[in-house]
């Protein structure tokens, strides 16, 4: 979703593609078998793209981009290795990667954000979505809690917003997750106004950058030390419980779960 040039560095066949062009890298998620979902490739290759970016010193910024109409589905569900402890840590290691970096994270987003990728739009600095977007917490539809995601997510949005897109799992769009304050700003083209946010970050000091970061994420990290290991274990425990199990098996079958209208009783 990025201009390529000359001066670009692409890398294919790959779930996640890290580019870098004038200064800035873009990490664009390409998994479109399963919309973007979080799998552990994905989690490893973006783990690689953001170690890349800090340790190139041209690099000013990152932007965290899609292809397709999916910016993130979620949990790839259909993922069974590894205990889910493990899983959970892992999404929890990443996000506090994205929020840990010292140069700033902008979301790109022109599509559709559930449950897990809504914990990455939180981890970014900044986020533009784009009028294809729609964004929910579908978690509690399948049993689940917005658990560790919500270590980025809540701080983002005011506390009404947090009880009703918790609580409901309906979606939203993007001038609603603007006026919350998920997304920094709902834009006809959000590659005008990532470009836009891009020039202000030329005029700014690399230091000046990392250091002003580190004043704006401090209690997020606060929080990820003080709540990230009961957040896993609550997540563990609902994974392995009987409802959740219904909530995956119905939500993999696309059929409503039983306590939902219009499932199936007997």
């Amino acid at each position: 979703m990025t201009d390529t040039g000359a001066d670009t560095n692409v890398t294919s066949d790959r779930y996640v593609r890290y580019e870098v062009e004038r200064g800035f890298a873009t990490l664009t998620l390409d998994s479109p078998h399963n919309r973007n979902a979080i799998s552990g490739r994905l989690v490893s290759e973006l783990h690689e793209g953001l170690r890349a970016a800090a340790a190139d010193p041209d690099v000013r910024a990152v932007v965290l981009s899609h292809t397709g109409g999916t910016f993130c589905a979620g949990a790839d569900l259909s993922e069974t290795s590894g205990d889910v402890g493990s899983r959970t840590k892992e999404m929890a290691e990443l996000l506090r990667a994205i929020v840990e970096l010292p140069k700033p994270v902008i979301g790109k987003i022109d599509g559709h954000v559930r449950a897990g990728g809504m914990g990455l739009v939180g981890a970014c600095d900044l986020a533009v979505a784009g009028p294809r977007s729609t964004f929910a917490l579908t978690e509690v539809r399948l049993g689940l809690a917005a658990s560790i995601i919500s270590l980025t997510v809540l701080p983002r949005i005011d506390s009404r917003a947090a009880s009703r897109y918790f609580l409901t799992g309906e979606k939203f769009g993007a001038d609603e997750a603007e006026a919350i304050g998920l997304i920094t700003a709902a834009a006809q083209d959000p590659n005008v106004t990532v470009e836009e946010l891009l020039d202000q970050f030329r005029q700014a000091s690399p230091q000046g950058l990392a250091e002003s970061k580190t004043l704006t994420t401090r209690a997020t990290l606060a929080d990820f030390d003080r709540y990230t290991e009961a957040l896993i274990a609550q997540s563990a425990r609902l994974f392995e419980s009987e409802e959740a199990g219904e909530g995956m098996t119905a939500f993999l079958q696309k059929r409503p779960p039983r306590w939902a209208p219009g499932a199936a009783h007997g």
